[in-house]
């Protein structure tokens, strides 16, 4: 591979961002591949890709270089020659890789592989924390599977086209896709791809989302016809799923305390033309009231630590502190206490987060089964999807009805 000054410094100031200025690295990264419209797809990857690899192992690859944050400009070139030195690049003759050490490099990798929490490059508090949570075994395992690139997974819009025509369109255009056991919408890419710039994007015939994802709103398996309420829907992937399960029928009340986010929910509702769909803003606690005992079914995809999809969200390892998991944690019951009244008699909800940790997960759904609201629902089925198992991100749900 050879190395290109424009982009190796673009790599390097989306990392000044992300690392010095604490900025979101997707948003980052969206805003650097915009710089030079002459970038093809491979400039783009290039950057992308490297840029959330250094993110990814950013203990491991400062502790080989030995530097510490904040990182200047100097550092951030030092972070990049141990990344492309165990990639096996090579690198230029450039004033910035002026005497690269590339034995010191190996040598001290092979040193720092001992020890899980830099090789697994994450935070000493996460690590004892995991530790304490799964056991050694289970979070050894899901450490090494969450540094991994997450996969591509389609979610077909079966409002307006069919797994088997979209798979055949983007053949046509050499985006190869694989259909997912047990995931009837869904579709994997085979190789990594900018599929927002195809016509059947802009038309709406699929939405990326991942397989994991992909189950949650199946779990709830809502009925053409029932009012359905989304408490926690934010940009809405869940939303849009809901809506094509109930085949535009009924009634979905989409409900975040984040106005733009909804606001990008009606944008995409229009793209997958769904007309089901109804926003609501959480201004105040009579937002909440106004539906007690209206919902058929009800979904609170809870915020959490955001832990089983660290291999998309890297950056997410970094900007957590502990003192954060206390403030969810209390956060995740107040919801669960709260948005459950939604629910008819009769009715369900489907509770999941994005985490794996048992605290976030079972742990709430036993917390809330045991208090007064939640005496009134009883636990049909709960699953952990963890990313070692399934190849996906990790995610938690339980389907609980009210009696």
């Amino acid at each position: 591979m050879r190395l290109h000054r424009n982009l190796v410094f673009a790599t390097i100031d989306s990392l000044h961002m992300i690392f010095n200025e604490k900025k979101q690295a997707d948003k980052v990264l969206r805003n650097t591949l915009k710089r030079d419209k002459r970038w093809g797809a491979r400039d783009r990857s290039f950057i992308a890709e490297t840029t959330y690899d250094i993110v990814r192992w950013k203990r491991l690859y400062a502790e080989i270089a030995e530097v510490k944050e904040p990182f200047n400009r100097e550092n951030l070139f030092r972070l990049f020659v141990v990344w492309a030195t165990l990639k096996g690049i090579k690198l230029p003759d450039w004033k910035q890789f002026e005497g690269t050490p590339t034995r010191k490099i190996k040598g001290r990798f092979d040193e720092l592989s001992k020890i899980r929490k830099v090789r697994e490059s994450i935070p000493d508090w996460l690590d004892v924390l995991g530790l304490e949570e799964l056991g050694k075994e289970r979070w050894e395992k899901e450490l090494s599977s969450l540094n991994q690139l997450a996969e591509v997974v389609l979610r077909t819009n079966t409002l307006q086209t069919t797994v088997p025509q979209l798979k055949n369109v983007l053949a046509d255009q050499d985006i190869l896709t694989d259909t997912i056991p047990d995931i009837p919408e869904a579709l994997q890419l085979k190789e990594r791809a900018n599929v927002f710039t195809t016509e059947e994007f802009k038309k709406g015939w699929f939405e990326v989302q991942d397989a994991s994802s992909q189950k949650v709103a199946a779990l709830l398996n809502p009925e053409p016809g029932e009012r359905v309420v989304d408490a926690c829907a934010g940009a809405g992937g869940k939303s849009l799923h809901l809506a094509t399960l109930m085949q535009n029928k009924g009634q979905i009340i989409a409900l975040d305390i984040y106005e733009n986010k909804l606001e990008e929910l009606k944008r995409r509702a229009r793209r997958n033309g769904i007309h089901n769909l109804e926003t609501r803003l959480i201004d105040s606690t009579k937002t909440i009231k106004k539906l007690y005992g209206k919902a058929d079914k009800l979904l609170i995809d809870a915020p959490c630590t955001g832990l089983g999809v660290l291999r998309r969200n890297p950056d997410t390892k970094w900007k957590l502190q502990p003192e954060f998991l206390d403030e969810i944690r209390a956060t995740q019951q107040e919801i669960l206490q709260s948005y459950s009244k939604m629910v008819k008699e009769g009715g369900q909800m489907v509770y999941a987060t994005c985490s794996i940790l048992p605290s976030e997960n079972e742990g709430q759904v036993k917390a809330f089964l045991k208090s007064e609201s939640g005496a009134y629902f009883s636990l049909k089925k709960e699953q952990t999807l963890y990313p070692s198992e399934t190849g996906y991100d990790g995610f938690y749900m339980a389907l609980l009805t009210r009696k």
